[in-house]
């Protein structure tokens, strides 16, 4: 699937970059990376809205300061080719290191794991898929059973698995996700790791010791009910993919559904929550 990027330059980025992004966020936008001028966002083509850039927050924005907007179509191949370009190691502190494999392994800290990234996300690069990986690097024991949903690449499933995850499910909604999930979880020799293509529903039936969601603040609020129907009591729900502004929100929203605040980690403008099944 082709990929839509938006560029916004501002005469003033600060605080806009961050407004922006929590906007562009909430249209359904995944993946940003900001510059000194500004930020690129990107999304995919069929969830893209040209109109909904004209209002709301991003409409305030332009009449409170100079702001410069391109939108550019980036088809499927050339955005593997910028994922393949862009891709370097990633380092989670000395506990993991998160390579491609066309990387020097020897360069590797801790537990290496191989990422062939595809048309996926979630290569660590990101800050929430790098506080994920931390959490569950700090984690004294992985339970057996493990949801990961959104999994992207499966890097957060193979990583649950090498800690000593026995059943993990990795759900995404896109095929090629699942596909390079199966394709990363045989690189890293793991065979407990079932992909499946769809969304929420297929969790109906399943009991979780550990869930793992990345993905973003709308979805983890629809999501958090069957979340909590899922999981085991005294079990855990890892949430990131959302701003730290946003944490207090999905801390309170998740307590009317048993889920109950246990710790937080930032990183940025970024945040990773804990919650724990009463």
């Amino acid at each position: 699937m082709d990929r839509i990027k938006v560029t916004y330059i501002f005469s003033e980025v600060e605080p806009w970059n961050e407004v922006a992004i929590a906007a562009l966020s909430e249209l359904g936008f995944d993946s940003f990376v900001e510059f000194e001028s500004g930020v690129e966002a990107y999304i995919d083509e069929n969830k893209f809205d040209e109109n909904r850039l004209n209002e709301g927050i991003l409409l305030e924005i332009s009449q409170q300061i100079k702001t410069e907007k391109t939108i550019e179509k980036i088809p499927f191949q050339n955005w593997n080719a910028v994922w393949e370009s862009d891709f370097h190691p990633v380092f989670v502190e000395d506990k993991l290191t998160i390579l491609a494999p066309f990387h020097d392994h020897s360069l590797a800290l801790g537990l290496p794991i191989i990422i062939q990234p595809q048309m996926s996300f979630g290569t660590g690069h990101h800050q929430t898929t790098w506080m994920m990986s931390k959490i569950l690097l700090e984690m004294n024991n992985i339970p057996s059973r493990v949801l990961d949903m959104g999994t992207g690449t499966g890097v957060l499933a193979i990583l649950a698995e090498k800690l000593g995850a026995k059943d993990v499910l990795a759900i995404d909604i896109e095929p090629w996700s699942v596909d390079n999930t199966i394709e990363n979880a045989q690189r890293n020799n793991c065979e407990n790791i079932k992909a499946l293509c769809g969304d929420i529903d297929l969790i109906d039936g399943y009991k979780f010791d550990l869930i793992l969601a990345n993905i973003n603040k709308n979805i983890l609020k629809s999501h958090m009910e069957q979340y909590a129907k899922a999981l085991e009591s005294n079990s855990k729900l890892v949430l990131s993919g959302f701003f730290d502004t946003d944490s207090e929100e999905l801390i309170n929203y998740a307590k009317q559904y048993g889920l109950i605040f246990d710790s937080k980690i930032e990183k940025e403008t970024w945040a990773a929550l804990i919650l724990v099944k009463i």
